[in-house]
This record gives C-alpha cells, structure tokens and sequence, in this order.
C-alpha cells in the first residue's frame, strides 16, 4: 500500500511542472501606435495652420517662435533686467485661459496668483516653458497649440480634448535659488 501512496505521490509532483503562461489569441503589431503618431502629426500641423493664420491676421504685435513650438509676443518688455527663471527658482506669476477665439475660458482672477517653483511642479507643458521666457514685470501672450496645452484629455472642467489655447502671462516675482546663481554657501 505504502508503495502505491509512493507513486501516486511521484506521479502528481512530476505532472506538477509549474503555470504554463496563456499565449495571446491575436498578435497586435505596432500600427495601432503608428497611427496614432500620423493622428498627433496631422492635428498638430492644422492647428499650426490656424496659429499661423492668426499671426498673419494680427499686424499689430511681433510674434516669436519658440523652441518648444508654441508662439508669443510681448505685451509689456522689461529692458532692465536681464534675469530669466531657471530651474529651481520660485516665481509669482498670474495668468488667464481663452481658446483661439479670445472667448475667455478662465480668468487670472479666477486662476489667482501662481506660485511655482521652475521645473519642479506640475504646469501644462507650454506653461512650464513660456514662464522661463519672462522677465520680472513682464507680459506677454502665448499661442499654444493643444499639444503643448491639455493635450487630449482636457482639464476635465472647462477645457475640452484636443483645445488650442491663448493665454497672457505676468511675472510677478522670482525667488532666485542660490544654485542658479552658481554660488556656493
């Protein structure tokens, strides 16, 4: 008996060779990516046309392309200072929200001052870059195509998916690190 009980026992722990992992029914390849890629390339090359149409219909202010593909001019230039943020500096700046339209969508005082500290904290992405732009007292007003904006996804509130955006920006105030300044304590 105690032979039986043996090889039940040898048998059931060389069925046991381990979870044999499921095999995918259907192989996707990357065009679901691809596609996706054609999408952004396609949504972002009308909504430049539309930015590019604007620019061309405002004589009365310069624009300047910036490197990470949105536009600005300048509403107010302080030539006295020569001081951009930088990477941990704390800033004071205020700013509003419209769509390309100029319809206003939220208002620096419903916004309210912003206090931030440069590349450390969460602003949409044309945000983050267009406050290292500006000097102390300056203003300025940005062009933002919905990649650089809330891209897809929207603000969830008032802003929809896929939404270009145009926003003034003041800086208040900058709280320069001491790292920015190359000193050492």
């Amino acid at each position: 008996m105690k032979a039986i009980w043996s090889s039940i026992l040898i048998l059931f722990l060389m069925s046991c060779g381990g979870p044999e992992p499921r095999r995918p029914i259907k192989v996707k390849s990357g065009s679901f990516f691809k596609e996706s890629v054609e999408r952004n390339k396609a949504l972002l090359a009308q909504e430049e046309s539309i930015i590019q149409e604007i620019i061309e219909r405002d004589t009365l202010h310069e624009y300047t392309a910036s490197p990470s593909g949105f536009w600005y001019y300048f509403d107010v230039k302080n030539d006295s200072s020569r001081y951009l943020p930088r990477t941990n500096d704390q800033i004071l700046f205020s700013y509003n929200l419209r769509n390309l339209d100029n319809d206003t969508i939220y208002t620096a005082e419903e916004i309210g001052p912003t206090s931030y500290v440069v590349d450390k904290e969460q602003l949409f992405t044309g945000l983050q870059n267009a406050v290292k732009l500006l000097k102390i007292n300056e203003k300025a007003t940005f062009l933002f195509p919905s990649l650089q904006a809330y891209g897809y996804h929207g603000d969830g509130d008032r802003i929809g998916p896929r939404t270009p955006l145009k926003s003034t920006i003041e800086l208040h105030t900058i709280i320069v690190n001491q790292d920015s300044l190359n000193l050492k304590p």
